[in-house]
């Protein structure tokens, strides 16, 4: 009888925790030939997120996490190069004011003077997330405009952590009541880890 209760309470333990895995979001699109997706997750970062591990022979590619971000690694090159960084909100601070604070900290004055918070409306945007960039105020894209050489790809206007001209980047601010915002550079081509899908963990 005492066997039985404990094969219940197994049963009764699988099956919750299968509903909460059930909850968890899944890849939002298929992997691309010779990767597989696994999910990965950090509490000190406090991130969780979908990235394909790849072996194309020649050369294997998997992500981790270092620093304060989710990192791609290639078996034939340097150190990890982070893409999707996290940062915490000051105390009392808003997600939008968080993000003018980095640009301000990370970007040279006189191009950030001129430089102006916008909605980064590309692509889906999922459910509750908010996502933002900084492009040229009207000046600047005036004269931006006039100086422009329709053979070549100009210079980011606002820096490395403004619009890309060839490329997607942009801060996120997380569904619910994170107190982080992250900074996912996307690149020009479908990215290897799935930002449709980046979850902020509870602290703890």
């Amino acid at each position: 009888m005492r066997s039985i209760v404990w094969i219940s309470i197994l049963l009764a333990s699988v099956t919750i925790y299968g509903l909460a895995r059930a909850d968890e979001p899944a890849p939002s699109r298929p992997p691309i030939d010779k990767c597989v997706w696994e999910k990965l997750a950090d509490k000190t970062i406090g991130l969780a997120a979908w990235a394909q591990r790849c072996d194309f022979g020649f050369r294997q590619i998997h992500f981790e996490f270092a620093g304060n971000a989710l990192a791609i690694k290639y078996s034939d090159g340097g150190d990890a190069d982070p893409l999707v960084e996290v940062f915490d909100l000051k105390s009392g601070e808003t997600a939008e004011a968080a993000v003018q604070r980095l640009f301000l900290e990370k970007t040279d004055k006189a191009v950030s003077a001129r430089c102006v918070l916008a909605p980064y409306t590309e692509g889906t945007v999922p459910a509750g997330v908010r996502r933002y960039t900084f492009s040229p105020d009207a000046a600047y894209a005036k004269e931006l405009a006039a100086l422009a050489n329709p053979d070549e790809v100009p210079e980011p206007p606002c820096g490395d952590w403004g619009e890309m001209p060839d490329g997607v980047q942009y801060f996120e601010v997380p569904a619910g009541e994170a107190r982080k915002v992250l900074f996912v550079r996307a690149g020009q081509d479908e990215p290897l880890f799935d930002e449709q899908t980046l979850r902020v963990l509870p602290a703890g």
